[in-house]
């Protein structure tokens, strides 16, 4: 099972509509996909018509209740081929929950094997934060897509997250985690700003900026309140076109390397020698983020 983590530290950046809409291109494509909403807000389950407040059990009960496995948590969606993880505002509390628990950076990779035989990829929407819900995505995903609003503001901590992923992968084994690619959203090819920001992104991260990117429209904006993907609420729409396009060519870079183990020979090792010494070379190379931090307060 492909294992993807929608992650920007930055919130309003597109993350919670690119998850669902990338999760239902998938589906589309034929794929058994399932998205997991790590959000405490639970837009993603709010976007694909459920009540946060009406469920029995969610994700969180999943991460904290070694008595309901993740299966048990799973929902159908109105799409054929997308099933859903939802969240609720109950999974704010599991950063603390979890805080004393040995490999607690692990706890979703574990719930993971329960299900990489079920699924052919799974989508996870990550809260605007580095905090322990993220860690636990980033350790457990294979591919990291970071959804970038086209402006100065939500550059800034982008060389941050992509340096994330490489302590994360140093820190924790196993981890094989790595940036799939950059998506530019709510772009306006009409204004100045917005196409020099487009091509200064190219001309820096390169090949790692996706071809496709993701324009803003009223669709997009709309689909949300029908508890729809775009690809339901207004499958003719530009926004359809883009995702679809989107996953197409994510699917062009999904080739695995060849040494990289699959979800169940990985899941469930802890490698918290390997995490410290390595956390120790980091700090001896003063390579340290606000992250380093994270992942040190993590393993204690």
């Amino acid at each position: 099972m492909r294992t993807i983590a929608i992650a920007n530290q930055k919130g309003g950046c597109g993350k919670t509509t690119s998850a669902v809409n990338i999760a239902a291109a998938y589906a589309r494509h034929g794929r058994r996909t399932m998205i997991m909403d790590l959000d405490p807000q639970g837009h993603s389950t709010l976007g694909l018509g459920h009540n946060p407040e009406t469920l029995d059990k969610t994700i969180y009960h999943a991460l904290t209740n070694a008595q309901i496995p993740l299966p048990r948590v799973i929902i159908g969606t109105s799409m054929e081929g997308l099933d859903l993880a939802p969240s609720n505002i109950l999974l704010s509390g599991a950063e603390l929950e979890l805080a004393n628990v040995t490999g607690r950076e692990f706890v979703l990779s574990e719930q993971f094997r329960l299900v990489s035989d079920q699924y052919d990829v799974c989508i996870m929407d990550c809260p605007p934060s580095l905090g322990l819900l993220t860690l636990n995505a980033l350790v457990a995903s294979t591919d990291v897509i970071v959804p970038v609003q086209v402006n100065y503001f939500a550059m800034e901590g982008l060389r941050q997250l992509l340096e994330t992923a490489d302590i994360i992968k140093m820190n924790f084994q196993p981890c094989y985690v790595k940036i799939l690619g950059l998506l530019l959203t709510f772009v306006e090819d009409r204004t100045l700003l917005s196409r020099q920001i487009q091509q200064q992104m190219r001309e820096y991260f390169g090949d790692l900026v996706f071809e496709t990117v993701i324009h803003r429209t009223v669709r997009l904006a709309e689909a949300p309140s029908a508890g729809e993907s775009i690809l339901t609420f207004a499958p003719n729409s530009k926004g359809a076109a883009e995702y679809m396009a989107l996953v197409e060519e994510i699917i062009t870079r999904e080739e695995e390397p060849k040494e990289k183990p699959s979800v169940e020979e990985t899941a469930g090792e802890t490698g918290e020698e390997t995490g410290e010494e390595t956390l120790a070379e980091v700090e001896s190379q003063d390579q340290l983020t606000p992250l380093t931090e994270e992942i040190r307060n993590a393993k204690k």
